[in-house]
């Protein structure tokens, strides 16, 4: 019980954190899927962090990040957020499973979906969309 007092706390803080530095330059990120990720963080010390830059010259409207084992995608991680073009956002994808290799699929404002495979988080700091 402590512990989860301790998490729910936690997330509140980054919750408050985030409400905080929401004049900064970067997007607005769903904090509520910020504080779940950072509660199923893996435990194997791998950075997991990727700074997801849009230089596609349109909106990307929705982030998706799943495991590449898994066959369906798991919640948009922009949640209510958009990523403008020209714009980054630093994302930790880690769902507590210990994987590296992740699917990306990114949804923007004129249709297009581009979807990548078998991106390794745990090797990369940066990933770019472009046109």
């Amino acid at each position: 019980m402590t512990t989860f007092k301790t998490l729910a706390s936690a997330a509140l803080i980054v919750a408050a954190l985030a409400t905080a530095t929401a004049t900064t330059a970067e997007p607005r990120v769903a904090v509520d899927r910020t504080a779940a990720a950072s509660m199923a963080q893996s435990r194997d010390g791998q950075n997991r962090q990727v700074r997801i830059h849009n230089d596609t010259g349109w909106t990307m409207l929705r982030f998706y990040a799943s495991d590449s084992r898994v066959t369906s995608w798991q919640e948009d991680m922009l949640g209510r957020g958009t990523l403008p073009t020209g714009r980054s956002v630093l994302m930790n994808i880690d769902d507590g499973s210990g994987a590296c290799l992740y699917d990306f699929r990114a949804e923007f404002t004129n249709g297009q979906v581009l979807t990548r495979f078998n991106i390794n988080v745990c090797q990369i700091a940066d990933y770019s969309y472009t046109r």
